[in-house]
């Protein structure tokens, strides 16, 4: 589990439950873990006794400070008669971590303290062949292989350091050193290191100790010593200062309905999705699924990529809420890495490169090509564009214009069955499955109209009716062949056989909410209610934990027996968007006000939303920070504050 993401843009850092720095991504969000998750310890000693702050005895604190992106982190230790106090940021122009540490003396006399940091960097995601050395130029340690360097210091500079091996034959680090209170290691070494530095202090009764420490990330030793430079000559604090007034002003603070409608926690975890998105979103355009590397422990694959599918719907949580760059940047990237054939791959690194992937390329029963995608991402990306080109008021320029919606709008229009006008068979959303998806078809209707939209403010009458006629006809086919009668609600989807024929899948899956979202059927249609009648009646978690499962019978990530699945931040808002845009009376959002408490409930005290929570415990399961989750939040609150200034208004 990961909590307390701090960075921007170029140079991320996350700590666990434990407060341990555990992924240290540079120089792009999720892409070049050089820790590879392993945890860079913290730990104490005084009286000669000695504890690493993740052992026992120690109780946590683990907070921002108010809506900043400055950490508020209070460490207690009774037995060692000890407080830490410690914030950390990084600073939003330079490449730095910065951390203030106050320990407390709490006992009835004098002692000496001695903090020690160790730092367990695997550079380019390996251990093998970086080196560790005290630097005289820069008096400072540094870490480094080829085109990345890591430069540790504090204030005042640490007094003593080691670096040395680990994990290698039977050596497990300079952190092992450390613990009677004296280190004794090298002044370089090479090959699979690490490194921990102490700085002592005696402190009296009830006083404290306050000192900074720093980690600055760069390519070159240049670099590094030129952060390190700037370091001194402004001193540590006044960076910590000002990330501390670095407060963005958000629209829902002037949202008139805000006040009325939102309690404190309630914009409290608005403000918070915000700065978390912000850490997750790299600095040319790619929008990170997650960070949390600890999840390939059980993958043997991360969510350090850019889903399209994920990174559009975060996208359009920005824009609603008026923060337009990260949108912008998101889709100039689009436009440069969707194929020639106008559709987008499973997932892509944050530098734009393809991501791995598991969709055939190839049906080898079949002999023939097949299409490896989803085909949901591609209508994704032109339904958020056209809501970005509303919200935001851009005018469309004609490479976004012809190398993204024409390209892809014009490859849905064609990826469509002769017989039926519905799409093709694709993956779905949940990357489970090939067939025609209820959701995917409700989404290529929402990009299609988008893109009709945009053709129509470039003048491009032709394209806009081509694009409207193609959406009416795929909705009219849902209508025909993806209503099941029987039932009274839509189907998933039309399972594919592995040949040319379809069978009918009747689970109920929260992604059928679809089917009003995108604008294909009016929320007050027949079919709507009893589809998403039967989705909160058979997904919902009958627990005292609750919670919408992603569909019947979901197995992923799933820990206890006797559920129907695990619940989802993203499902649970998914029924909440449904009650605000069924509401006819102001009272009528209550419904959805209370799923936006219990997504408030689900959240570390730090703010940290999760992918999943397990209905019987409450445990969070699978990466957290989820980006998506955080965003379906931001979207479900401005979704509520927009329908309750409309109700009002009749």
């Amino acid at each position: 589990m990961r909590d307390l993401p701090v960075g921007n843009g170029r140079f991320l850092i996350n700590f666990d439950e434990f407060y341990q720095i555990r992924d240290v991504y540079f120089p792009h969000v999720g892409q070049e873990n050089h820790s590879e998750g392993f945890p860079f310890r913290f730990g104490v000693w005084v009286d000669r006794e000695f504890s690493w702050i993740h052992d026992h005895g120690w109780t946590r604190s683990m907070r921002y400070i108010g809506d900043t992106n400055v950490t508020d982190v209070t460490l207690e230790n009774n037995a060692l008669s000890a407080t830490l106090r410690c914030n950390d940021t990084v600073a939003p122009d330079d490449d730095i971590l910065l951390r203030r540490i106050t320990i407390t003396n709490n006992a009835g006399h004098e002692r000496e303290f001695r903090i020690f940091l160790h730092h367990d960097f695997r550079i380019y995601e390996n251990k093998v062949g970086d080196t560790a050395f005290y630097d005289p130029q820069t008096r400072s340690l540094i870490h480094y292989e080829k085109h990345r360097y890591f430069l540790i210091d504090t204030k005042p500079h640490f007094d003593q350091f080691a670096t040395g091996r680990k994990a290698f034959c039977d050596t497990q680090g300079t952190w092992r050193d450390a613990e009677d209170g004296e280190l004794h290691g090298g002044a370089i070494t090479e090959g699979s290191v690490d490194s921990t530095i102490g700085i002592s202090s005696k402190i009296n009764a009830g006083e404290s100790f306050e000192f900074y420490y720093w980690i600055a990330a760069g390519t070159s030793h240049s670099d590094v010593a030129a952060i390190q430079s700037k370091v001194h000559s402004r001193s540590p604090k006044a960076f910590i200062d000002d990330a501390l007034e670095l407060i963005p002003a958000r629209i829902i603070d002037q949202h008139p309905e805000a006040e009325l409608l939102l309690s404190d926690d309630l914009r409290s975890l608005y403000r918070r999705s915000l700065q978390i998105i912000a850490t997750q979103t790299d600095r040319n355009g790619a929008i990170i699924a997650a960070t949390d590397h600890d999840v390939t422990e059980r993958a043997t694959d991360h969510y350090s990529y850019l889903w399209p599918r994920d990174g559009a719907f975060i996208a359009n949580a920005l824009d609603v809420a008026g923060v337009f760059e990260p949108s912008r940047n998101f889709f100039s990237l689009c436009r440069k890495i969707v194929h020639p054939r106008g559709y987008f791959l499973q997932k892509y690194n944050p530098d734009g490169t393809v991501g791995s992937g598991w969709h055939a390329y190839w049906d080898k029963y079949r002999q023939r090509e097949l299409y490896p995608i989803q085909e949901d991402e591609t209508a994704l990306v032109i339904w958020a564009l056209g809501e970005h080109c509303r919200h935001a008021s851009v005018k469309m320029t004609p490479e976004l214009y012809h190398d993204l919606v024409v390209r892809s709008a014009d490859f849905m229009c064609d990826f469509r069955s002769d017989d039926t006008h519905l799409p093709e068979a694709s993956w779905n959303l949940w990357e489970d499955r090939l067939g025609i998806h209820t959701f995917t078809c409700s989404a290529v209707v929402g990009a299609l109209r988008a893109a009709a939209d945009i053709a129509a403010s470039v003048d491009d009458q032709k394209r806009r009716q081509r694009y409207l006629t193609a959406a009416d006809e795929i909705v009219v086919a849902m209508r025909e062949h993806l209503y099941d009668h029987e039932r009274g609600r839509f189907l998933r989807c039309l399972l594919a056989n592995g040949d040319d024929t379809f069978t009918p899948d009747p689970t109920a899956d929260a992604s059928l909410f679809g089917i009003f979202y995108f604008g294909c059927f009016d929320i007050d249609d027949a079919l709507v209610t009893s589809t998403m009648g039967s989705v909160e009646h058979l997904l919902w978690s009958r627990t005292d934990i609750g919670g919408v499962a992603r569909f019947e019978g979901d197995g992923y990530m799933r820990e206890s027996d006797g559920i129907i699945g695990n619940s989802w931040i993203i499902c649970t808002l998914w029924l909440a968007e449904y009650y605000i845009a069924k509401a006819r009376t102001p009272d009528d959002l209550d419904r959805a006000v209370k799923l936006l408490e219990w997504t408030v409930g689900q959240a570390l005290p730090s703010g940290v939303l999760p992918e999943q929570i397990d209905p019987i415990s409450g445990k969070h399961l699978s990466v957290s920070p989820l980006t998506w989750s955080h965003s379906a939040y931001v979207a479900c609150i401005h979704s509520l504050l927009d329908r309750h200034a409309e109700l009002n208004a009749k």
